[in-house]
């Protein structure tokens, strides 16, 4: 069955009285060299459990099936459930769960369907409109993951591979530099896509860190002071932080100074090690 074919992916969903959903960002993939490379990236075995999020018609799953001893597909739309058991019907290895990723306890998932995997990993064709929180949820839930191999919206794969102190660079570059290493990985045209968007995408790899690169005594305030930081990217980060945390300028003006930065830095232009320092000094 090829399911990159214009023509098969029609007369599927046809037979099941399938239309798409613009709410949930349906866009399916019909260049068949995608989702192959998007697998390879994983370097899965038959030891390896693979989490995808938002499988759509089972075009990256089968691949997925192909190189991983398991794979589990979280699906939030019900119709589809009937499409993808035409279309993933001869593998053995997958399980379709449905649920919102965003809501799914995934640590007692990843410990119930793959206790006897050596390794999990998630990779995915994540709907624009969702990217971010499903991405910091798999970071900021600690998840027993290697690897999140995600096609995503190019600008967002921009932004979560920038250098951090780079004008590309804002909270969620901190946020993903300090749970992982960013990687982007290949572009990917709307015209590989059925119903085409009207923005290119772009596919990058997140490896898990062992541990952070520097040392935050308060994450959860670490990372306050740094959405504050750059919440009005146009403003210096010393009005964006005394907005934003409610202290007196003064107040932040001397700890940007102790980090050697004055009244006019932006938060575009911090390190990761000056937020770390910022966020003590506040």
């Amino acid at each position: 069955m090829n399911l990159y074919d214009f023509n098969t992916i029609n007369r599927i969903l046809t037979s099941h009285g399938f239309t798409f959903s613009k709410a949930l960002g349906q866009n399916f993939i019909i260049d068949s060299e995608v989702c192959p490379e998007m697998a390879s990236h994983l370097a899965a075995n038959d030891k390896t459990g693979v989490i995808e999020i938002g499988p759509g018609i089972g075009v990256l799953t089968k691949e997925l099936c192909r190189v991983a001893g398991k794979v589990i597909a979280i699906e939030l739309d019900k119709r589809l459930f009937p499409v993808l058991d035409e279309t993933l019907s001869e593998f053995s290895n997958l399980e379709i769960i449905e649920g919102d990723a965003l809501k799914l306890d995934l640590n007692a998932l990843i410990a119930e369907k793959f206790s006897d995997m050596s390794s999990v990993k998630v990779c995915a064709n994540l709907p624009y409109y969702i990217t971010s929180p499903v991405i910091m949820t798999l970071l900021e839930s600690k998840l027993p993951i290697e690897e999140i191999v995600v096609m995503v919206q190019k600008e967002a794969a921009e932004r979560f591979c920038a250098e951090i102190g780079s004008r590309n660079s804002g909270a969620v570059t901190v946020a993903v530099n300090y749970y992982a290493d960013a990687e982007m990985l290949f572009e990917v045209p709307k015209n590989c896509f059925h119903p085409a968007p009207k923005v290119d995408s772009a596919v990058m790899k997140l490896t898990l860190r062992d541990k952070p690169p520097i040392d935050v005594k308060d994450e959860r305030h670490f990372f306050t002071v740094v959405k504050a930081a750059f919440a009005q990217r146009r403003k210096t980060a010393l009005n964006c932080l005394s907005n934003g945390l409610g202290i007196s300028k003064n107040q932040v003006l001397s700890a940007l100074n102790t980090i050697g930065k004055n009244e006019k830095s932006r938060a575009e232009n911090f390190t990761l090690e000056e937020f770390a320092k910022l966020s003590e000094l506040i």
